[in-house]
């Protein structure tokens, strides 16, 4: 069985001496993972200090966030190309976080997806409702639409290259978290949703829950049928309950 992948988004906490104390952790236990591909998304001043640390570990890197643009006027940007310098693998796609306080939209999300692909970088598409989108009985129709967007942008096809991560808005930073049922159902109906407009890639996507997960909760979440692994945030911080987590896998 293809592994998991355990995803750690730092967001915007780090210093030279956390994430050297950080990434010499998850090198002394990162062999102890067995079933799950390691990635870690540091800020992008700490990517040269991350590839030179994780140079000969099994340890993937990941960024937060791209711009589209191959390189020009966009001060304040970052390339794909600048990125891929520095041994990325990943970049984190339309993240809840950028689509509310940046107001990032679903046009902007899929030319990030695209532009990703184009230099043959993994995009993880994160998609995810709001407590009152899911209150309302939305949830299934704000994530399907969310995905139908970059579908319309890129094809379905583009999907066999490419991860998904759910992410329940209001379980972010929150301390909750959804149930393993809920998350799972959430997961079902996105791998169907793919079923029915690209059903050759459907089976082998990666789809991630994201939302507070903690080394306590990911071992149940872990074992429903289309999760796939997981978008860690604060917990990824201490290599200890991120290894945990990793070690969850099945």
């Amino acid at each position: 069985m293809a592994k998991m992948i355990v995803a750690g988004n730092w967001k915007m906490n780090a210093s030279k001496e956390t994430v050297a104390a950080l990434l010499k952790g998850l090198k002394q236990g990162a062999l102890a993972v067995k079933n799950a591909q390691l990635v870690v998304f540091p800020p992008f001043p700490y990517l040269a200090q991350t590839q030179i640390e994780l140079a000969d570990t099994r340890i993937a890197i990941g960024v937060q966030n791209i711009c589209a643009a191959d390189n020009g006027a966009y001060t304040g940007e970052v390339s794909l190309a600048m990125a891929k310098e520095f041994g990325v693998s990943y970049v984190l796609v339309g993240h809840s976080e950028r689509r509310a306080l940046y107001a990032e939209g679903d046009a902007q999300v899929a030319l990030k997806f695209m532009a990703t692909q184009a230099m043959q970088i993994t995009p993880i598409l994160c998609v995810g409702e709001t407590l009152e989108q899911r209150e309302q009985g939305l949830t299934i129709s704000v994530v399907t639409g969310q995905i139908q967007a970059v579908i319309d942008a890129a094809g379905g096809a583009s999907f066999a290259n490419a991860v998904v991560a759910y992410e329940p808005v209001w379980a972010i930073g929150t301390g909750l978290t959804a149930s393993p049922a809920q998350a799972q159902e959430v997961h079902q109906a996105i791998r169907a949703h793919l079923e029915r407009v690209a059903p050759e890639q459907a089976a082998g996507l990666k789809i991630l829950y994201g939302g507070s997960v903690t080394a306590s909760s990911a071992q149940e979440l872990f074992a429903q049928a289309d999760i796939d692994g997981g978008l860690v945030g604060g917990a990824s911080l201490q290599a200890d309950s991120f290894l945990a987590i990793g070690q969850a896998a099945k």
